[in-house]
């Protein structure tokens, strides 16, 4: 009986080790995409995107592979797949991960491990509704990556990531625009880049306005008839595209040799690839460059060396694609808008993580399928890297990224060669932090006691409720104002103390300052005590809101309290203390917003709302009407646009801006066609594919009566026109009324509805 369990146990070890061997031995084949080549063509009357996709794929696995599997958009229907220029058979199904099609084809022959097979495919997707990733329109049609338009075996919902090549595309539409070189064959335009990339191509009516930086050319592509302070604006992005470039040039080397392009566009804004920058139209409208296209150039810039000139593969590689260049992006508004700007976007990334940070899963290993990725990976990713940096010095954590960089093997490098690197370089207390950092879910909460005077010297006691050990900053606040940092070592799950040598009386006392580690609770990080940052700031929307202004003058004071360099709590007091009638004191917080070195759309917006009121009160309606346009060009976010749109009609009424006759034609055509209820003669008016389902909705509960009153008309380019109108309804017998903001488009010689970007019917 006795040996029973020894014997048990050596059967139990015996069989681990070979299971471990076996693991280790495994045979798999991987593919991974070397280029891709796509011939896309648009048909508008069928709304289809027909293409033929020639890859070039090599088995980067360790076993023979003898078949090829890809994955296209749920709604694609594939036709023929040839490999190696030889018909080859397939099947497809829908895949659960992501909800795309997967096609698996069956190769002649087993491929070995390093070789290549060239695969083509014939397959076209319907567009039904389009939408910022995929449309097929006649004022704009696109394809981005996320609407999967192009086949790929590796997905971003996979461990590898997505696949990224450089890549040929020919489109046979006019007015495209793509990453690389830019060239003519035939009918279709074709861009050819050597970047790693992900394929995409976009379409619109544009004015080029050329720039130069370093000698290197730089394109702006504004919205067609755009007016002279739109050119002003896009010389300014354009300067600030050009210093981002000479900016991460001095970082890691000479920049890659693509074309920089600006797009302007009406949806997709915020994606780039491979040096082409998709930036809401309103940005070119803006006064003064923002926050938000200033984050996103300074990110695409980054991206030629980090994920273009090198590939990006490999398990949690959105760590260092979102995460380390969002960083780097800090770095960059530091040096050029100081360090104010940089330390409001800190806040801003701190803000985005702390709703998710209790429910959010390790950084190494998400995907965007995980709800909490676009929160957390490029936020939390962010502030990851910044306390790494902190802790290894400037010098050494950029100077290893650039050794990397310029030593990639194959022009790749993966999240475990980062950190390989940098661990060497930093030694094991950096390994330990990045593992600390990527691989464990956030714990940490750190505390700080009420300080004790001893001797000459004041103590307080930290806590650390993690489960990693911390090196970390407290200081102390005297009487006199006086502060006094140190420097101190806080074990897992346990306490240590802060000893602040000052002869002053400690008023306050705050353990990591800086905020350099991302924590569960912020709350406890300060005595005397405050509330949770976030909780406050929409405690105080909410009081603005529901308009009880004086609670929402102090939630902001509170804030700034805290955060002198709040936007938004500037915002919120400026806009309480209007609401009071205290007019003076909101003007010049106001205009202090709009001075803010690098101000977000929506302190834009709301600071040219809040000035436009004030000309109003004081009876000056074109000065009013002035800052109220502003705020509209701002075109920052639902409530602002809503309200500023709304402020400037009123400040109009003693002399209205003249309404577009044919605009207002149209506007009455369609209401009758609305009231006949033939959906024919509805579609008959609106841009193809646009609100599908405000159709569905107005044919499926027939108005007896809507009427529209043109209240205001704006042309925003040469083919496309803003129109404020009041609507008043009745739907199963129901009455509702108010306002909307239409949008209509210009398709030859006539207007059709092309969105509807303002609804406030009740």
């Amino acid at each position: 009986m006795k040996r029973f369990p020894v014997f048990a146990l050596a059967i139990f070890v015996s069989c681990s080790f070979w299971s471990s061997v076996n693991a280790q031995e495994e045979v798999r084949v991987a593919w991974q995409i070397t280029s891709f080549d796509l011939n896309a063509n648009v048909r508008q009357p069928e709304r289809e995107l027909s293409v033929v996709a020639n890859l070039k794929a090599r088995n980067v696995g360790n076993g023979p592979g003898n078949s090829f599997t890809f994955r296209l958009n749920p709604k694609a229907t594939v036709r023929t797949v040839e490999v190696n220029g030889a018909s080859a058979s397939f099947r497809s199904m829908t895949e659960t991960r992501g909800n795309l099609l997967r096609t698996t084809a069956t190769l002649a022959g087993a491929v070995a491990p390093g070789a290549t097979i060239t695969v083509n495919i014939a397959y076209s997707i319907p567009v039904e509704a389009n939408s910022g990733l995929a449309a097929i329109s006649p004022i704009g049609t696109q394809f981005l990556p996320g609407a999967f338009w192009y086949p790929i075996p590796n997905t971003p919902f996979t461990v590898r990531g997505a696949d990224s090549a450089p890549f040929r595309i020919a489109v046979n539409i006019a007015n495209v625009i793509s990453a690389g070189v830019e060239k003519e064959s035939g009918a279709a335009r074709v861009f050819e880049q050597e970047l790693h990339g992900q394929p995409f191509f976009v379409q619109g009516d544009w004015d080029r306005v050329e720039g130069t930086a370093d000698n290197k050319s730089i394109t702006a592509l504004i919205p067609k008839g755009a007016s002279q302070d739109e050119r002003r604006q896009a010389d300014q992005l354009i300067a600030l595209t050009g210093h981002a470039r000479s900016y991460f040039s001095g970082l890691f080397g000479p920049a890659p040799a693509v074309p920089i392009r600006l797009v302007a566009v009406q949806r997709g804004a915020g994606f780039s690839d491979s040096g082409t920058i998709l930036l809401d139209a309103g940005t070119f409208r803006r006064n003064k460059i923002d926050s938000t296209a200033t984050r996103q150039i300074a990110e695409a810039v980054a991206r030629l060396w980090i994920g273009g000139q090198i590939a990006l593969r490999g398990e949690g590689s959105g760590v260092v694609r979102e995460g380390l260049v969002h960083f780097l992006a800090m770095l960059f508004i530091e040096k050029q808008f100081g360090k104010e700007a940089a330390a409001a976007e800190v806040l801003r990334s701190r803000l985005a993580y702390t709703p998710i940070a209790k429910r959010d899963g390790p950084l190494s290993q998400l995907t965007p399928l995980d709800d909490t990725y676009y929160n957390s990976v490029p936020n939390k990713g962010a502030l990851a890297w910044r306390l790494i940096d902190h802790r290894m010095g400037r010098e050494a954590f950029i100077g290893t990224i650039r050794n990397l960089l310029q030593t990639a093997k194959e022009r790749e490098i993966t999240l475990a060669t980062v950190r390989s690197g940098l661990a060497e370089k930093g030694g094991d207390a950096i390994k330990t932090l990045l593992t600390q950092q990527l691989d464990a879910v956030t714990d940490l909460d750190l505390m700080i006691g009420l300080p004790q005077q001893r001797g000459g010297e004041w103590v307080s006691a930290l806590r650390n409720d993690g489960s990693s050990d911390v090196t970390v900053t407290a200081t102390a606040t005297t009487d006199r104002g006086e502060r006094v940092p140190v420097e101190a070592n806080v074990p897992a799950r346990s306490f240590g103390e802060a000893r602040f040598k000052t002869a002053g009386r400690v008023v306050r006392v705050e353990v990591d300052p800086e905020k350099f580690y991302a924590q569960t609770d912020y709350t406890n990080d300060v005595l005397p005590r405050t509330r949770e940052l976030a909780e406050t700031l929409a405690e105080g929307w909410r009081f603005l809101g529901a308009q009880d202004f004086v609670k929402a003058e102090a939630a902001a004071r509170e804030l700034l309290a805290r955060e002198p360099g709040l936007q938004e709590a500037r915002i919120i007091l400026a806009r309480a203390l209007l609401a009071q009638n205290k007019t003076d004191e909101a003007e010049k917080l106001f205009r202090s917003a709009l001075d803010d070195p690098l101000p977000t759309p929506s302190t834009l917006a709301w600071s040219a709302i809040g000035l436009g009121e004030i000309h109003m009160k004081r009876g000056q309606g074109g000065e009013a009407a002035k800052r109220l346009t502003e705020g509209v060009r701002a075109d920052a976010e639902y409530a602002s646009s809503l309200a500023a749109r709304a402020a400037r009609i009123t400040a109009e009424a003693g002399a209205p801006a003249p309404i577009d006759e044919s605009a207002r034609a149209f506007i009455k055509q369609f209401d009758q066609a609305i009231v006949g209820g033939k959906k024919v003669e509805i579609e008959a008016r609106i841009v193809p594919g646009e609100l599908v389902r405000f159709v569905g909705g107005i044919i499926g509960s027939q108005p007896e009566v809507w009427q529209t009153r043109v209240l205001r008309t704006e042309l925003l380019d040469a083919n496309l026109m803003a129109v404020d109108v009041s609507i008043n309804a009745k739907q199963l017998g129901q009455e509702r009324s108010g306002t909307a903001l239409l949008l209509l488009a210009r398709t030859g010689d006539n207007w059709k509805l092309a969105g509807i970007e303002l609804f406030e019917i009740r």
